[in-house]
């Protein structure tokens, strides 16, 4: 009897730690799941905060990787999908957006790489601007899926052809994980450390 009651001690045990792992983590609001399907794979939430602008919050961000890590270089060195999914606080201009986005990547790369992918860069800037404006509460994901490339999303839907270069994928994760990055807190926050 004394056996029996362990073993259902230790299931109970075990089904509550399991839903206190698949608990979602709000930040701002906003809920990011533990895992995400993507190409077929399972990815974990790396870390998730908010991009701030002065005081003011612009944007939360979720990194989703197959496994999770605490530098770029490790990132980089994962070679299957992960997805970045960004999900705006406020209204902005989605022009001003893209631009930000651009000069994101050029602050931390160095200009010959960076004269490399201005093709993508441009491409990238008009998925915004046709888009004239995201509010609060609009959603939107990058994601990079080998053999595939770069895919943008923006409220649900792909928005044109993937960027083949995995250098792009990586120079847009630059933009929050660089050596400049757009908001220290939350590349710390991206990279799973405590705040």
């Amino acid at each position: 009897m004394k056996f029996l009651t362990r073993c259902a001690v230790m299931a109970g045990a075990c089904l509550l730690a399991a839903s206190a792992i698949a608990q979602p983590i709000t930040v701002a609001d906003v809920k990011y799941e533990e895992t995400a399907s993507l190409s077929g794979s399972t990815l974990q939430l790396n870390g998730a905060g908010v991009r701030y602008k002065a005081v003011f919050k612009v944007y939360t961000a979720g990194l989703y990787l197959e496994k999770k890590v605490g530098t770029l270089a490790d990132i980089a060195a994962q070679k299957g999908p992960k997805r970045m999914s960004i999900t705006m606080l406020r209204d902005i201009d989605s022009t001003e957006l893209g631009k930000l986005f651009s000069r994101g990547m050029e602050d931390n790369m160095d200009r010959a790489a960076f004269s490399k992918l201005i093709p993508g860069v441009l491409r990238m800037s008009q998925i915004f601007s046709d888009h004239k404006k995201l509010v609060a509460g609009d959603q939107f994901q990058i994601d990079w899926i080998p053999g595939t490339g770069t895919v943008i999303t923006v409220k649900g839907k792909p928005q044109g052809e993937p960027f083949k270069e995995p250098e792009f994928f990586n120079a847009l994760l630059g933009i929050w994980l660089g050596n400049a990055p757009a908001d220290w807190k939350l590349k710390d926050a991206l990279l799973g450390k405590p705040a």
